[in-house]
């Protein structure tokens, strides 16, 4: 037994031994008299369907802020905040006492503009008044009444009413206050399970991209055991002054879900428009750090190091955003061993 553990101790020493001797023969094949042999490989376009990552909050498709078109005190508010509507329902009213007077006042003018009309009519008819004065209270009458339906449309409209059922996100006013007009009363959005977008925003090359109904998979951190599935259904024509930015809707379907205005997200999306991208093998970078790394090119006879900009990596390739661009081949095999300036010979392939 003691010599079956001797015999097998032997020959782990002698495999160990052989595989450092094998180890020492690749590096002193890479290296001959201080100059290491290097392969090189040219930088590729290739067509990259990469998923665009992008971050947002979620909002309602339909989301309304509410308010009165003429001004005044508000008499009731009928609703609070975080209760759900129907559609017509009532939610809030402004004193009519000013209004109504408004609306007499209409109605009072149209009288006496029909009354004088009238009296001058049967006048003109004796050749007492002329053309110009039936003509002129004709006018008159007819602005009368066009007054009387301004001041009836807006008595109807100094109540508020749900224009679709929802829930009322936010209660801006109480009773009692003074009401401009358009002045946000209430914030409300629609509920329904289909009634959701996720909005985020993107860079130009990235929305360029994208088209209506690609698909999205999207993660919410209020769900953490789910993940939800959209699509693109609006696509930004403009970019936001502020950050720069194009904003893309992607619509999902929250289920059963209870979610909220303002829930936070990050979607992963599926263009199905590649973008045509440099790409180098894996093997070329060293010292890769987030977004950027260094390749070697070749120089003559020495090793340059070159900085680039990393976009990502996918399937042992290295997509660049940007690299110098006469640079046309980067080193692969030897550039473990290599520093700016290192002697080097190109190996044939």
């Amino acid at each position: 037994m003691k010599m079956k553990y001797q015999i097998l101790i032997l020959f782990v020493g002698i495999t160990l031994f052989a595989c450092g001797k094998r180890g020492k023969e690749t590096k002193q094949a890479l290296i001959i008299d201080d100059v290491i042999v290097v392969n090189t490989e040219k930088i590729l376009d290739g067509n990259s369907i990469e998923p665009i990552e992008a971050s947002g909050l979620l909002a309602s498709t339909d989301e309304a802020r509410l308010s009165f078109k003429t001004g005044g005190i508000i008499e009731k508010i009928y609703v609070k905040e975080g209760q759900n509507v129907s559609k017509g329902q009532l939610l809030a009213t402004l004193n009519l006492t000013e209004i109504n007077a408004s609306v007499q006042q209409a109605h009072e003018s149209v009288n006496k503009a029909e009354r004088d009309l009238k009296r001058i009519t049967n006048l003109y008819a004796d050749s007492v008044s002329t053309l110009e004065q039936v003509q002129n209270l004709t006018t008159v009458y007819s602005v009368a009444k066009q007054n009387l339906q301004i001041a009836q449309y807006n008595r109807n409209y100094s109540t508020i009413h749900a224009p679709n059922s929802g829930i009322i996100v936010k209660k801006i006013m109480n009773d009692g206050e003074l009401a401009g007009p358009g002045n946000p009363v209430f914030f409300m959005n629609a509920t329904g399970a289909n009634d959701w977008v996720l909005k985020v925003g993107l860079s130009d090359k990235d929305w360029a991209r994208l088209k209506i109904g690609d698909q999205a998979q999207i993660h919410m951190d209020a769900f953490a055991d789910q993940n939800f599935t959209g699509a693109v259904s609006n696509l930004g024509q403009g970019a936001d002054p502020t950050s720069g930015l194009y904003q893309v809707e992607l619509k999902l379907n929250v289920a059963n879900k209870k979610v909220a205005t303002g829930l936070f997200g990050v979607a992963k999306i599926f263009p199905k428009i590649g973008q045509n991208q440099a790409s180098i093998s894996i093997n070329a970078l060293i010292e890769g750090n987030n977004q950027s790394g260094f390749v070697y090119i070749v120089e003559g006879n020495k090793a340059k190091k070159v900085p680039v900009e990393i976009d990502h990596i996918a399937n042992s390739r290295v997509y660049l955003k940007n690299y110098p661009k006469e640079v046309t081949e980067v080193i692969t095999n030897g550039s473990a061993y290599l520093a700016d300036g290192s002697q080097i010979k190109l190996q044939k392939q």
